[in-house]
């Protein structure tokens, strides 16, 4: 089937004016070329569009709707983060949803849930999930008697670890929150710091949700024991390894997924994200957030417990697209049946 891979540049452009919080994610291009290597293995047929003012114009250039009663021809492999403004992940998939264009992963509804870390939070405390105690705060005087220090700083409305800080004190605390403030021009989260293991949860699909191995983050000696920007973009010559599977036990095992799985629904994700999980010496675990965008490159934690899982990186790519239409239309994306054969097949046809 059609598939256009709409995804964003480093170089934002393709707005009308540069106006709003700018978004600091954008995929690299080895893996783009990696998700549109795998779909076209899979039997489709891939161009990539950009996710700005251009979008639907091109998108009815590529796809146009079935002249004879108007249902699409096609499907978007969605890997915009969104270019500008608030709640950036939710822009690509509202203009599809107005559009009348199917696509892979959350609505605008679970992309805006799971972007703002403390609504996500309150959602997982309504839906038993435990998660480490919080504040949010403006001002850097602001009291957050009862959390005891050291505590976690991050901006309340990013990803990617941007802005993170671990504060030891009322000093530290109050700069991280101006900085946060000053620099991402929202409120800053200040939630408890739970020391010990962390864990990622992947999970795919949507009725039922498939979890992925557990792959569990090595943080090793060092003082942070916690990912960061840094470390996520591969600038910290002492990046945390990770461990697929995670070395625990099953019935811990269980209890993590069934968090994981808890925190998508409250979410509203949809067919696939990672949910990051802290477990402290006494072997409680604490959901942190969950990614509505897991990253499908090369060195991700969703990507590595998918190969564990069986799933090379062709076959992943594919099982998101098929979960996808499937959630849409009852039945895998369609295969073009040349495609798919082997080359030597294709030549003797």
């Amino acid at each position: 089937m059609k598939v256009a891979l709409v995804r964003n540049k480093a170089k934002k452009d393709g707005v009308i004016n540069r106006f709003g919080q700018p978004c600091p994610e954008a995929y690299g291009e080895q893996a783009v070329q990696m998700v549109i290597d795998g779909l076209r293995c899979g039997g489709h047929t891939v161009e990539v569009v950009r996710a700005d003012k251009t979008l639907l114009a091109e998108l009815e250039r590529y796809m146009p709707a079935d002249p004879a009663i108007g249902r699409p021809t096609g499907m978007v492999f969605n890997m915009a983060y969104g270019i500008q403004g608030e709640c950036r992940y939710t822009h690509v998939p509202a203009m599809l949803e107005m559009a009348g264009v199917p696509y892979t992963g959350s609505s605008p509804l679970g992309h805006a849930l799971a972007l703002d870390k403390v609504i996500t939070k309150i959602l997982m405390l309504h839906a038993g999930v435990p998660t480490p105690a919080f504040r949010v705060m403006r001002h850097p005087e602001e009291n957050v008697a009862g959390l005891p220090f050291p505590l976690i700083v991050k901006p309340k409305h990013e990803s990617t670890s941007f802005g993170l800080h671990l504060v030891r004190s009322p000093e530290d605390l109050a700069d991280a929150v101006q900085a946060v403030v000053t620099k991402y021009e929202q409120d800053a989260l200040v939630e408890e710091y739970i020391d010990g293991r962390e864990v990622c949860v992947g999970l795919l699909g949507n009725d039922p949700v498939e979890c992925l191995p557990l792959v569990e983050l090595d943080f090793g000696g060092r003082d942070l024991r916690a990912m960061t920007y840094d470390d996520k973009y591969h600038k910290r010559p002492d990046e945390p390894r990770k461990i697929c599977p995670a070395s625990v036990s099953e019935p811990l095992a269980a209890r993590l997924r069934e968090l994981a799985v808890a925190t998508f629904r409250a979410c509203h994700c949809k067919d696939y994200a990672r949910v990051d999980i802290r477990i402290d010496p006494a072997g409680n675990p604490f959901v942190l957030e969950i990614n509505s965008m897991a990253s499908l490159g090369p060195s991700a934690s969703f990507v590595l417990a998918a190969r564990h899982a069986g799933y090379a990186h062709p076959e992943l790519v594919c099982r998101i697209l098929d979960v996808a239409h499937q959630r849409y239309f009852g039945t895998p994306a369609p295969r073009d049946p040349v495609a798919t054969q082997p080359l030597a097949e294709r030549k003797e046809n």
